[in-house]
């Protein structure tokens, strides 16, 4: 369990630690420091989403990163999966992007990127962290030697463009109406520029960002909203974003809600029966459910699952040689067309299915038969090592002793809150709902049991 940093980046409340002007400064000085050589005066690319604070961390972070001798530049804000690609299309040192993704507007936090677009690995997080604690003493330059920061210009462009790229050439999306949920963050200008210049008709909601709007019952966390308005107008398709854009969630023309195990299901389809699969290989987690590994063992597609997190999903999916992998919350990636999770491109591949298929995303549903799936987040006081508590460990063991074969449980801490998140899944939903109740249970009267014994010693 790191202090720091979870499944991806830093995250928690802003204006708490580790979320803090003091702490991101000192990020901003130990990300220098370790991407220093010497001699090169590293460059820094930073971007946010829509949220209040978003300005506050911006300039600690450059400034930390100034103070160290960087050239910084501020992108303002863009989706995360933009600051990715202009990572490596500006050829910067290092990108961040300032979000808390699909969380409330009161979080925050820091997501970081190499050279390449591809997220830090575990290993540079780690000395990160251990410069955050014990770097203090760092030495920091005078004169023509501290860093800079400027802003840049008319960043959209170079992402929209890019993300063109990824739809066919020669294809259009005319004649197409798109109900767009912008969840009022990084997304709200891109998505319906990028639909409209492809040919679409947009019908754009939720794209109003006011600093404190964010994810607010609407985005990828809450699709009946994006549902209802495509039943409404008549659409061909509907996509809710989250507010860093890098998870989408698409509606058919019928109202049902694909998530991202449908949009894998729906793609690697597409894609194997067109000999753009190498390998016949995808990844998904732990998260992902049995229906679709069902599914594409049934297509002769390998099934492999990474631990949560889109950053392992995409580790695994290097180690395999796999271009397509993803999570059920709507990351998905293609590693053909970028190096992230992006919603934006994940939108347009599933755009490029119907173009080219010709038929509505009704007509293209996948007979995937879907599991019952229970999910409970029960909150801890900071973050919780669920195999650090023997009493659940062993209600863990019961439970898939009830299972046996025919179903599955999970229950790890949260990534990015103070929760353990357990899930359970099985033929019988009322069977699963009664045994995650139980797991839920087993950790609260962990909590209150500590609560008494500190009280009480």
């Amino acid at each position: 369990m790191r202090k720091y940093f979870g499944t991806d980046g830093l995250r928690g409340t802003a204006n708490e630690s580790p979320i803090t002007p003091e702490v991101i400064s000192r990020l901003g000085e130990a990300a220098v420091h370790l991407l220093a050589d010497g001699h090169n005066t590293p460059r820094l690319l930073i971007g946010r989403d829509t949220r209040r604070s978003g300005h506050m961390i911006e300039a600690a972070l450059a400034s930390g990163a100034a103070a160290r001798g960087a050239e910084v530049f501020l992108a303002g804000v863009l989706p995360t999966p933009g600051i990715a690609y202009l990572t490596r299309h500006l050829q910067v040192d290092l990108g961040a992007v300032i979000s808390a993704s699909h969380n409330v507007f009161s979080d925050n936090g820091i997501k970081l990127f190499s050279q390449s677009g591809f997220k830090f690995p575990d290993a540079w997080e780690e000395q990160l962290e251990e410069l955050i604690e014990n770097g203090r003493s760092l030495p920091h330059p005078t004169g023509r030697q501290i860093g800079t920061i400027g802003h840049l210009q008319d960043t959209e462009t170079p992402y929209v463009d890019h993300l063109k790229q990824t739809f066919p050439k020669g294809r259009t999306l005319k004649g197409f109406r798109i109900c767009v949920d912008a969840a009022h963050g990084a997304v709200a200008r891109v998505a319906p520029r990028l639909f409209e210049e492809l040919g679409a008709q947009v019908s754009l909601w939720n794209a109003s960002p006011d600093g404190v709007n964010i994810n607010d019952h609407c985005g990828s966390l809450f699709p009946d909203f994006i549902r209802s308005r495509v039943l409404a107008e008549g659409a061909d398709v509907g996509f809710t974003f989250d507010g860093d854009g890098d998870r989408m969630i698409a509606v058919d023309d019928k109202g049902q809600i694909w998530d991202g195990d449908c949009v894998l299901a729906l793609c690697a389809r597409f894609m194997a029966e067109r000999g753009e699969l190498p390998g016949e290989k995808v990844v998904a987690t732990v998260m992902s459910n049995m229906g679709l590994e069902v599914y594409l063992q049934s297509l002769g597609i390998e099934f492999l699952r990474s631990q949560v997190g889109d950053r392992y999903v995409l580790e695994e999916m290097q180690r395999v040689g796999a271009v397509l992998g993803g999570e059920p919350s709507g990351h998905t990636i293609f590693l053909n067309h970028t190096t992230t999770g992006d919603g934006l491109v994940t939108a347009l591949q599933m755009l490029t299915v119907l173009v080219e298929a010709g038929d509505s995303l009704t007509d293209l549903r996948i007979p995937m038969e879907r599991y019952p799936q229970v999910l409970v987040n029960v909150p801890t006081p900071g973050r919780r090592d669920p195999e650090q508590i023997p009493s659940l460990q062993e209600a863990i063991e019961s439970v898939r002793g009830v299972l046996g074969s025919q179903g599955r449980v999970l229950v790890r801490p949260s990534g990015t809150e103070s929760m353990i998140r357990i899930m359970v899944e099985g033929q019988e939903h009322e069977l699963i709902n009664r045994l995650a109740q139980e797991l839920a249970q087993c950790v609260l009267d962990t909590q209150d049991q500590e609560d008494i014994e500190r009280e009480c010693p």
